[in-house]
């Protein structure tokens, strides 16, 4: 499976940003695709994720209300639109693919597959 992450920039706060993941490969055996993120010196944190077949999705509390995670089957492509952007949101966003259980995806290491990443920058 390959992935394919675009649409992050820089934004300033209160703004909005859409970013994109298209999978690609053996994407028929996917349980779910998520986002996760990491700032500086810090570790990689879990941000959405949604079920391929039913769409049932999860979020990370501080991204709660802001953030809306989707996914179009017909294009294998997975979306995270960013509302309300904040500072604190800067960070590389990974998109990643998961073929476990579907109670599990808010784990990192329920994934088996990650993007190259892009870079959101939120400037106050």
């Amino acid at each position: 499976v390959q992935l394919q992450a675009s649409g992050g920039g820089l934004v300033q706060a209160g703004g909005s940003l859409r970013l994109s993941c298209a999978a690609s490969g053996r994407t028929f055996s996917r349980s779910f695709m998520g986002w996760f993120r990491q700032a500086p010196g810090k570790e990689r944190e879990f941000v959405a994720a949604i079920s391929w077949s039913s769409g049932m999705s999860r979020y990370a509390d501080s991204v709660k209300g802001r953030f809306t995670i989707s996914r179009d089957n017909a294009k294998n492509t997975v979306y995270l639109q960013m509302n309300s952007l904040k500072p604190e949101d800067t960070a590389v966003y990974y998109c990643a693919v998961g073929m476990g259980p579907i109670a599990t995806m808010s784990l990192p290491w329920s994934y088996d597959y990650w993007g190259q990443g892009t870079q959101v920058t939120v400037s106050s």
